[in-house]
């Protein structure tokens, strides 16, 4: 079982609760848009079991942590996750984050403005260049309230889980409050300050069924940043991949993890 401590630490008028455990290099951990640190506690176990340190924060209006999201962009954001860094490791470590789906930006916004302590990025399934308007649309109607349990599943099973994977788990767990201001900072951020991720090898994960990176898209990112990318694909896995294939997930990220040296 998974034993995690729990923490706090400030970031101007941000108060970010963080869960921390194992020991080993160590790997931080950010959720998807209006979703919290829960979704990642089976890869976080995975990696554990796999000799990592992991590091959850909580995103601002989500599991006790708090903070505004008026003004606020993805450097804002991505200082609260630096503060929890700085309270968990030393200040010499480079460390491993992975981001799932919007959580990747903030991953690269975070190898932006610190990047001597970034080791490596993982982009856990981000979305390609384009995808389907259904898709979108299907990601808002999850953070409405008094949709149908029916449509809710729909919503999921199109845009999340691959078929034969529950979705029934993520009924619950959206915050559209939270979803709107993690937009909202997007919208205010100058792409050319967070784009790039700084100069940090990336390994790229991506579900062979997830709809937001069709196949013509499974080159996006290596196209754009050459070799700094490492590929890998996951099979039965969508835009859920690290709650839907958790180990196949801690795999691929050990073992490129250990071959950065």
């Amino acid at each position: 079982m998974l034993k995690l401590i729990t923490g706090r630490v400030s970031n101007g008028a941000a108060s970010v609760v963080y869960h921390a455990g194992g020991a080993g290099p160590a790997v931080c951990l950010l959720p998807s848009r209006g979703r919290g640190a829960g979704d990642l506690r089976a890869l976080a176990a995975a990696l554990v079991e796999r000799g990592f340190r992991v590091l959850l924060p909580e995103p601002r209006g989500i599991g006790g942590s708090t903070g505004p999201y008026d003004g606020a962009d993805f450097h804002d954001l991505a200082a609260d996750v630096a503060a929890v860094i700085a309270a968990e490791t030393a200040e010499a470590e480079r460390i491993i984050v992975a981001g799932h789906a919007f959580g990747h930006f903030i991953a690269r916004t975070l190898a932006a403005d610190i990047p001597d302590r970034l080791r490596g990025l993982v982009f856990l399934a981000a979305g390609g260049a384009t995808w389907a308007d259904a898709l979108t649309r299907a990601t808002d109607l999850l953070g409405q309230p008094g949709v149908p349990r029916a449509d809710r599943l729909a919503a999921l099973r199109l845009a999340f889980f691959a078929p034969g994977n529950d979705p029934e788990p993520w009924l619950d767990g959206w915050h559209a409050d939270v979803a709107a201001g993690q937009s909202a900072a997007r919208h205010r951020t100058d792409r050319e300050t967070w784009w790039h991720g700084g100069t940090a090898p990336i390994l790229d994960v991506i579900g062979r069924q997830d709809p937001f990176r069709a196949p013509d898209h499974h080159q996006d990112y290596a196209r754009e940043f050459g070799g700094r990318v490492t590929l890998r694909f996951i099979d039965g896995a969508s835009h859920a991949l690290p709650d839907e294939r958790p180990t196949e997930a801690a795999d691929a990220i050990a073992a490129w993890a250990r071959a950065l040296g």
